[in-house]
């Protein structure tokens, strides 16, 4: 069974904003979910956050595109009532990290990836940045 890798949105970013020295882990983690070898998910959150991201800094089309070919190598987990209740209730500091990890959660992943993963104290999964996914996922 393939392992279910959770984005978080600076990760998704970093990937398709091209953001150096961040984007080659994320496209290779990308190339692993274009392979089917492993399932990408991503919040819907991250897609408005994600777009309005690479609209603000470039041409809207491009973002758009972007957008596009990234969901055809990944799912959607939705964003619902339940959620965000989870969310305001929780103990993370930043509400935004709360919805990421509690739409991770929803979505049956084995793995959440991001920058700050400081940020997931207490997380009840694990929690990678990509190049330490990458290591382990090499490993196995």
């Amino acid at each position: 069974m393939r392992p279910k890798i959770f984005f978080d949105t600076n990760v998704m970013l970093d990937l398709l904003g091209e953001r150096i020295p961040f984007y080659e882990s994320a496209a290779l983690i990308a190339t692993l979910a274009d392979k089917k070898q492993i399932k990408l998910v991503a919040s819907a959150l991250s897609y408005a956050t994600v777009s309005y991201f690479l609209t603000k800094y470039g041409n809207s089309e491009i973002a758009k595109d972007k957008l596009r070919k990234f969901k055809i190598i990944s799912e959607i987990s939705d964003l619902d009532e339940l959620t965000i209740e989870k969310g305001l209730s929780s103990n993370f500091p930043d509400f935004e990290d709360s919805l990421q990890y509690f739409s991770a959660l929803k979505s049956d992943c084995s793995i959440l990836i991001t920058r700050n993963a400081k940020d997931f104290k207490g997380a009840q999964m694990p929690v990678m940045t990509p190049d330490e996914f990458l290591i382990s996922f090499r490993e196995k």
